[in-house]
């Protein structure tokens, strides 16, 4: 436990086999409130350091008087029904979050055309007829994962942290943020030991949204603030903030230069460059690396390096001269 001001921090904190490395959701006490900041993955080794948890800080499960949730992904809201079937309490999160919480049927059928058709125009083929297969079926099962109780949208501030709304690694995404202490609750934001995937994503009107650039300017937007200390959803508490944003910056910038290279060499289409930069990578994380390339082929658009023009329905891109 971390004891900010007039409140205390209690990471609860489960190691996972994968390049996450831990798992990470936080109880919040504060006078009479107890509020539990994410909810780890639906998995009895979650529920169990949850309970463990508690118990060593002499709380119970019906002690938790709210859940705040940093964003809509699986690993970080899986314990929520489990928590509210036996502890009706309110749950609070960006307004953009609840479609993808509650499991829209609708929003997740266009979130599928979506997909389908920029991996056409990216020229994906077979690997992209594949990922659009493989979230035809997740919608038919996606009911089993909606949020069953109600998700409230969470204000401009909520206890004593600001909320920030920080968009790239998901377009819901929001960190807690004391102006006071300068102390970062940053869900996947920000994380030490790899980069936060800026994810492809439609928004709520179908359009796709520039994720890279607006994860860009969330992460400017923290060092801006000139935070102290960060509670991130996965790997260690980071204590220097500001050196590892400026490296997330950096490691931008160097990606970027080398798909403009790769395009100066004739490489022209969204598949292609993946193929090139990523090798293997491009059939076994397909989504993430394609989520990788689009995203600063985006950047580069928007710096004027590039431009694109469309032949037979694919994107092609060119440097600018």
């Amino acid at each position: 436990m971390k004891e900010q001001g007039d409140y205390q921090i209690i990471p609860i904190i489960v190691d996972v086999p994968t390049n996450l490395k831990t798992i990470n959701f936080y109880l919040i006490k504060r006078n009479h409130s107890l509020v539990l900041v994410d909810a780890g993955l639906d998995t009895d080794d979650c529920w169990y350091a949850l309970h463990r948890t508690l118990s060593e800080n002499n709380f119970s499960l019906q002690d938790i008087t709210e859940i705040v949730l940093t964003h809509n992904h699986g690993d970080h809201v899986g314990l929520v029904n489990r928590i509210t079937s036996l502890q009706p309490i309110p749950i609070y999160a960006h307004k953009d979050a609840i479609p993808r919480l509650k499991r829209d049927n609708s929003f997740f059928e266009m979130r599928v055309d979506f997909f389908a058709e920029l991996y056409k125009e990216m020229g994906c083929g077979d690997a992209g007829d594949k990922q659009v297969s493989y979230l035809r079926k997740a919608v038919l099962k996606g009911s089993k994962n909606a949020i069953h109780s109600e998700i409230a949208p969470i204000g401009s501030s909520h206890l004593r942290f600001k909320i920030m709304h920080v968009p790239g690694h998901a377009p819901d995404h929001i960190a807690l943020y004391d102006e006071t202490d300068h102390i970062l609750i940053s869900g996947d934001v920000l994380l030490h030991h790899i980069s936060s995937n800026a994810l492809i994503e439609p928004d709520i009107s179908g359009h796709r949204m520039p994720t890279l650039i607006q994860h860009k300017q969330s992460i400017e937007g923290i060092l801006a603030l000139s935070v102290n200390l960060v509670y991130p959803g996965h790997g260690i508490l980071i204590d220097e903030p500001e050196r590892l944003i400026k490296a997330r910056l950096a490691s931008i910038e160097r990606k970027a230069a080398r798909l403009k290279d790769l395009i100066q060499d004739g490489i022209s289409t969204g598949a292609e460059l993946a193929k090139h930069y990523y090798k293997n990578l491009y059939d076994t994380q397909f989504s993430l690396v394609m989520s990788e390339i689009i995203g600063h082929l985006d950047y580069l658009e928007n710096e004027k390096q590039i431009n694109r023009v469309k032949i037979d329905g694919i994107w092609h891109y060119r440097i600018n001269n």
